[in-house]
């Protein structure tokens, strides 16, 4: 085959990919909410909003600001060692996932103190 024949096909089969998902989601979903009605249960009582607690709720922006700032950090470290080692991509991905996880383990170690704090 032709390389540019290959390159048509792939995006339409990345699309009827998508669609297919779509498609089956719904039909779960559906499927989903009969059997809750067959059962006499009430589907507007399965609300992800219902279900989810104001307090993880509140976790969420914590935790993905720290994780950017620990990206950034990461970059901006990486970057240096870049000038001044010549490492190229190894000091950025290594500096990305050094500094994002330590800004998931300062958000972990918050939100436990916090979580402490409420308990008492």
């Amino acid at each position: 085959m032709d390389v540019a024949v290959i390159g048509v096909f792939i995006p339409i089969v990345a699309l009827v990919g998508i669609v297919i998902t779509i498609i089956y989601l719904r039909r779960y979903k559906n499927e989903e909410r009969m059997a809750m009605i067959e059962k006499g249960l009430n589907p507007g009582d399965l609300d992800l909003k219902s279900l989810t607690d104001q307090k993880t709720s509140a976790i969420w922006p914590l935790r993905s600001a720290l994780l950017l700032m620990g990206i950034g950090v990461g970059l901006f470290i990486g970057y240096f060692l870049d000038a001044q080692t010549r490492m190229e991509e190894v000091a950025y991905f290594s500096m990305l996932f050094l500094f994002g996880g330590i800004g998931l383990a300062i958000s972990y170690m918050i939100e436990e103190r916090k979580l402490k704090q409420a308990q008492k």
